[in-house]
């Protein structure tokens, strides 16, 4: 028999070329964050690289603790928006960045993805945490059309376009 995973857990997005691992994760909490880096550490022969954020008019107390988990165990890692909703963004990016001090910090969760993306090497593995089956993204009371999964194989497809 076989069991089918559950869309937005530790989906894969994609493998690039050079083998490195492209997954999306729906864990928006510190302990979530922290559970799903140690399951994907077992399967990362290079680095393991997160791109993640903190919801927004939801308690900013976690924020930090989730850049904790993120440095904690993670070697790479961008902070991005996730549903900043009626916060200004660029606050709560702040939030977490006191957890993570290392980390990139990149708003547009696109871009972040892409970015990451762009970096792996042989062997990487990139989480992209937070939204995991959401559909969209919750900025200033509007959901706007957004999918973690659709943008991480846009990337990988233009990534491996491009390459040698």
């Amino acid at each position: 028999s076989r069991l089918d995973g559950v869309p937005g857990r530790m989906q894969l997005a994609g493998k690039l070329a050079n083998g490195a691992s492209v997954i999306v994760d729906y864990a928006h909490t510190p302990d979530a964050l922290a559970t799903v880096l140690r399951a994907a550490r077992a399967h990362v022969a290079g680095r393991l690289v997160v791109v993640f954020g903190c919801g927004g008019d939801r308690d900013p107390g976690k924020r930090s603790a989730m850049g904790a988990a993120v440095a904690r165990h993670a070697d790479r890692a961008i902070v991005t928006d996730d549903n900043p909703r009626g916060e200004n963004p660029a606050a709560i990016r702040a939030q977490a960045l006191e957890g993570c001090p290392r980390a990139r910090e990149i708003g547009d969760r696109s871009e972040a993805i892409a970015a990451a993306i762009a970096t792996l090497e042989a062997g990487d593995f990139l989480v992209i945490a937070g939204k995991g089956h959401e559909q969209g993204q919750i900025v200033a009371g509007r959901t706007l059309p957004f999918d973690d999964l659709g943008v991480a194989r846009a990337a990988i497809a233009q990534r491996e376009a491009v390459s040698p």
